[in-house]
């Protein structure tokens, strides 16, 4: 089946896909190049969207060429997008949740171990054990119960754990509504988070009749269940770049 770029979306996420992992999360960058093929690919497809876990702001810095261009940026799971200027954009149902968020991501900080991150995002707060791996059981620990205490949904990611305002809103949920009406989609990730986002797919492939491709990152520490629901893996960054320039020269 030939299908038309404009009638297909293509969708990605940042960390582990579009930027090599590092220790320290405010270090990552995008690969040299992504941007402008990003924009390219824009002018071909129907959708061109980032769909990160990433606040739409820490987005926009590493990304600068999107705004204001046709790629959308999606931030916190769907929680928030940029606007055309390239402010943040949340969910109206995310508001009441944000000074809970705040409380609980002061109490982690407050009494978590030496080499343990708490990251609070503004809706959500992530806490990583990456550089104290032994420390993994204090974080389980901990972040359930500040889950029995505020209410906040705990959600697994790549050595960390998250937590989110309890609302029906993933990559899942971002990536079936941006592929509703379209003929073929593609998604790209590496990380628990992405889940969603691959059953999203094929529910609407299976829906729509679609032709759904799920590329699954295979780095050093993705997550074998991405790698397992994948039609597609690729090694690396380096290779999500390679991927869309074959896209931009193929599809244009």
């Amino acid at each position: 089946m030939i299908l038309d770029p404009r009638r297909s979306v293509l969708l990605t996420d940042f960390d582990g896909t579009l930027a090599p992992i590092v220790d320290e999360p405010s270090a990552a960058v995008p690969l040299p190049g992504t941007t402008e093929l990003l924009v390219g690919l824009a002018d071909v497809f129907g959708r061109v969207a980032v769909v990160s876990g990433r606040p739409v702001s820490f987005l926009v810095d590493r990304l600068p060429g999107l705004v204001g261009s046709a790629v959308e940026v999606v931030g916190l799971y769907g929680l928030e997008m940029a606007g055309q200027d390239g402010e943040a954009l949340p969910d109206p149902d995310v508001a009441p949740w944000r000074p809970v968020v705040r409380a609980a991501a002061e109490r982690l900080a407050e009494r978590c171990p030496a080499g343990v991150l708490v990251e609070e995002k503004g809706a959500t707060v992530t806490v990583h054990w990456r550089a104290a791996q032994q420390e993994q059981s204090w974080v389980t620990e901990a972040v359930a119960a500040e889950a029995s205490r505020t209410g906040l949904a705990v959600h697994p990611a790549r050595l960390s754990l998250e937590l989110r305002p309890p609302l029906v809103i993933d990559k899942g949920t971002v990536v079936y509504r941006r592929c509703t009406g379209m003929a073929g989609a593609c998604y790209l990730g590496d990380d628990l988070g992405d889940l969603p986002a691959f059953d999203a797919l094929a529910r609407w492939a299976a829906d729509e009749d679609g032709v759904a491709i799920r590329v699954a990152v295979d780095g050093d520490d993705s997550a074998p269940d991405v790698v397992a629901e994948a039609d597609l893996v690729v090694a690396g960054p380096e290779a999500v770049l390679g991927l869309l320039d074959w896209l931009a020269a193929t599809a244009g």
